[in-house]
């Protein structure tokens, strides 16, 4: 990982991106997700709920063949407008499971620190998050 981004400048990103939608709640798809969601949530002030999705170990390196949950959804989602948020998105395959996870959601829209969503902050060569220790 490279071109590393200072902890105020993503922030800056958070503070400046435009949502279009009003969201019942936050969906953070866990771990990755739960920094970038408890930052949203100042923003947002919406309560934050956990989907607890896995693929890879610590390192990085696929844990499983495809995402799986790994704890029941226990939140009441079922009609309301949700923002789903990732730290990065890679291939899609966490985002998509977590979509499927919410049917019967009003809305779900996503969001990543890093890589395609609905709404991103970057879309770029992954760098590692100031966050990380």
């Amino acid at each position: 990982m490279s071109n590393n981004k200072s902890f105020a400048k993503v922030l800056e990103r958070f503070r400046d991106i435009a949502f279009h939608e009003k969201f019942d709640m936050i969906v953070a798809i866990a771990n990755g997700g739960i920094i970038p969601a408890a930052i949203l949530n100042q923003r947002l002030n919406v309560n934050i709920h956990l989907l607890k999705i896995n693929l890879r170990d610590a390192y990085q390196k696929p844990k499983y063949e495809s995402p799986q949950l790994i704890a029941p959804i226990d939140f009441d989602f079922k009609g309301k407008s949700i923002l789903l948020v990732e730290d990065r998105v890679k291939t899609g395959a966490s985002l998509a499971l977590a979509c499927k996870l919410l049917e019967g959601a009003k809305l779900v829209k996503t969001f990543a620190v890093n890589g395609k969503a609905d709404y991103a902050l970057y879309d770029e060569d992954c760098f590692k998050f100031p966050w990380l220790l």
